[in-house]
């Protein structure tokens, strides 16, 4: 069975996996997953992400959660835009979430970047998730 949003499954598992207290989550390998990871590291949502490969030759993405004082330090991870109703943005348009405490991931012709990133680059593209 094919799976319809792989990136709403990602974020699913990590509000999943920090609601269990799990030190890290697997999920199958892509280079979105992959490139959305990389922006939550950089952000500090996350400790640590690779890729292993297991038999026949399937990649999996491990992402190390991260806690602070005892609670996930990702509050909130929604997907916006989703494969029935795709949410894209300008600079100018670009919404600010949580009053800019919270991020926005954007996949836009520079690669997956966030929106802080994203203003400073002047450019625009598709509103992946926001996190707080």
């Amino acid at each position: 069975m094919s799976m319809s949003d792989p990136l709403g499954d990602m974020l699913s598992r990590i509000r999943n996996g920090q609601m269990a207290n799990k030190t890290s989550i697997e999920c199958s390998y892509s280079n979105l997953r992959a490139n959305v990871a990389a922006v939550l590291k950089d952000e500090g949502f996350i400790r640590e992400f690779k890729m292993q490969e297991h038999e026949n030759n399937k990649k999996v993405l491990i992402v190390e959660l991260k806690y602070a004082e005892g609670r996930g330090v990702i509050r909130q991870i929604d997907r916006v835009s989703k494969p029935g109703c795709r949410v894209y943005t300008n600079v100018k348009t670009m919404p600010r979430f949580f009053n800019g405490l919270g991020v926005l991931i954007l996949s836009t012709p520079a690669g997956v970047i966030s929106d802080q990133k994203a203003r400073a680059s002047n450019v625009g593209g598709e509103i992946l998730c926001q996190v707080f």
